[in-house]
């Protein structure tokens, strides 16, 4: 009983077995959880936060050209709900920072209730 209320207020001397004992099993603890226990943590989608923001993210593709991926918010759009609406004002809040670029393809971003926050457009120079 008095090996375990040590451990349980840590009162052994640094450098002990007992004391090495302890940080291995806090190590095995903190390195073998996650393999073994579902923290159901998932990446938070990015989203831009603020009206007129947007975030540029590189696209993976083997093509000669840089292809970048801008999301825009559904705000910024004003609004827009035909396809061509949509294509002419997300190269209205792109072509200002991008010059004058083409839209590959859109898709909607949606959270976590399936309302669409944003757009992200491929856009090719």
């Amino acid at each position: 009983m008095n090996t375990l209320r040590s451990y349980i207020f840590w009162t052994y001397e640094r450098g002990s077995f007992h004391y090495d004992v302890m940080v291995t099993l806090i190590l095995l603890f903190l390195f073998l959880s996650p393999r073994f226990l579902d923290f159901k943590d998932k990446p938070v989608q990015q989203v831009p936060l603020q009206h007129s923001e947007v975030l540029v993210k590189a696209a993976h593709g083997g093509e000669e050209e840089p292809t970048f991926v801008y999301e825009i918010r559904v705000d910024d759009l004003h609004g827009a709900a035909s396809d061509a609406d949509l294509r002419r004002a997300i190269l209205d809040v792109i072509e200002p920072i991008a010059g004058d670029v083409t839209i590959e393809k859109y898709s909607p971003v949606v959270d976590a209730k399936g309302h669409i926050v944003a757009y992200d457009a491929t856009i090719v120079r």
